[in-house]
């Protein structure tokens, strides 16, 4: 059986969804239209690979019909040298398509909720806890992303005990996933007089954004309560009962949100995190209540439980998970994140294409 034969099959769909968009009748439809260029843009680095590899096959082929044909010695041995660049540009073009062949997370499109907490470490995690959020709102600007921040919880040296914040845009999801676990930060605190070095821990938890129509609430499991909004925000926020305390009775969850100036304000944005978090309970299988869900993903923030160490005095960061170390630490916090995300990426497709040639 030819390699990838399957692709051709791919190949015409791909071809008639060119020509469906082409015609005026897609026009007409603008959410057909914008789901099949979707689906379009999906398969386009397929396609574009698939087509570089035939054509690379109908290259060697041609390469050696050619030597059958001519026997002349110094024109085979250019044709040979030729085969050869062509065999190794075949093997990566079959490595690629593998690549692109893993099923991608069903998730991987989706904004997220991206949920930040200090652990262990008193103010020096909460101080970090802000450095974490400053990095990732500042990643989402170079990727032309959006933040927005739905609840926070400020010391009053300028960290956070926890921040939920929103971040939406393309192929968010694929990429900040790798960031849910326990950060541990390893440096001299501004108010450490001995110049000791503590060691601290962040907990971060980044979760798909979920759809209304993919978890339907039912108004008869809420309570909502209102009160008034605390710390920053002026005259308005502080005196009127614009903050929202939404429970999820069934599963005891509660989600506030203060951060906005009208109650409906806050309260869409309650209902989102909520939605997002019952969702990804729902889709991890679990049976106990969501704080459970989130100790498995997070853990207790524990200095012993760590994904990442962001070691301030050897300027280096290590991602735990496949042994990377990077130096330049404030470029990483200043949101040149791709460092890091990149290898983690490559490391998690590596690992799919092993799976999937074990599973063959």
């Amino acid at each position: 059986m030819q390699p990838f034969s399957e692709l051709h099959e791919v190949e015409r769909r791909y071809e008639e969804l060119a020509y469906k968009m082409s015609t005026p009748e897609a026009a007409a439809d603008a959410d057909a239209y914008a789901q099949m260029m979707r689906d379009y843009k999906e398969l386009t680095p397929l396609m574009e690979e698939y087509r570089r590899y035939t054509a690379l096959q109908k290259d060697e082929q041609e390469a050696k019909e050619v030597l059958q044909q001519d026997s002349d010695p110094a024109f085979t041995a250019m044709v040979q040298q030729e085969l050869c660049e062509i065999a190794r540009n075949l093997a990566q073009s079959e490595e690629n398509l593998r690549l692109l062949l893993i099923p991608k997370d069903a998730d991987d499109e989706k904004s997220v909720i991206l949920e930040i907490r200090a652990g262990a470490g008193g103010e020096e995690a909460a101080l970090f806890a802000h450095s974490l959020w400053r990095m990732y709102n500042m990643y989402a600007a170079k990727r032309g992303w959006k933040c927005e921040t739905i609840s926070e919880n400020p010391t009053e040296l300028g960290g956070v005990k926890e921040i939920v914040f929103s971040v939406e845009g393309p192929d968010v999801y694929s990429r900040l996933k790798f960031e849910s676990g326990v950060h541990r930060v390893q440096r001299v605190p501004e108010t450490e007089t001995q110049g000791r070095i503590h060691t601290s821990t962040v907990t971060v938890a980044v979760m798909p954004e979920a759809e209304e129509v993919e978890f339907e609430l039912d108004p008869k499991d809420l309570r909502i309560d209102t009160f008034r909004s605390s710390g920053a925000g002026g005259q308005h926020i502080n005196k009127t009962s614009s903050a929202i305390r939404v429970t999820h009775l069934p599963t005891g969850m509660v989600v506030e949100c203060q951060d906005q100036r009208s109650q409906r304000e806050n309260k869409d944005r309650a209902l989102k995190v909520l939605r997002s978090r019952l969702l990804q309970q729902k889709q991890a299988a679990y049976d106990e209540a969501y704080n459970a869900q989130r100790q498995s993903q997070v853990g207790s923030g524990d200095r012993s439980e760590k994904i990442r160490t962001y070691n301030f005095p050897q300027d280096r960061v290590t991602d735990h998970r496949i042994g990377l170390t990077l130096r330049n630490l404030q470029s990483v916090l200043d949101g040149d994140l791709d460092r890091v995300l990149d290898p983690l990426i490559l490391a998690d497709r590596e690992e799919k294409l092993k799976a999937n040639k074990g599973d063959a």
